[in-house]
């Protein structure tokens, strides 16, 4: 099961849950206020190891890390 990302508009409170993929678009209440919260796309690490056995990250990827109640996401 996937595990997705949200947040609350309300509270802006950020918390994950672990869903089957048909609950995937169902409405979920924020724990911390009940209010209807967002979920949000989210971004991942992925590293290899080079030479030497380094770890280094692969491609690149960013998150604005905010959930403003006023606003929708502009990114």
């Amino acid at each position: 099961m996937p595990i997705y990302e949200y947040c609350c508009p309300g509270c802006n409170n950020k918390f994950d849950l672990l869903r089957s993929f048909s609950q995937a678009n169902e409405d979920v209440e924020c724990p911390r206020c009940k209010r209807k919260a967002r979920r949000l796309v989210s971004s991942f690490a992925s590293f290899s190891k080079g030479a030497g056995g380094v770890s280094t990250p692969i491609g690149g990827g960013s998150s604005c890390g905010s959930c403003a109640p006023s606003s929708g996401c502009s990114t």
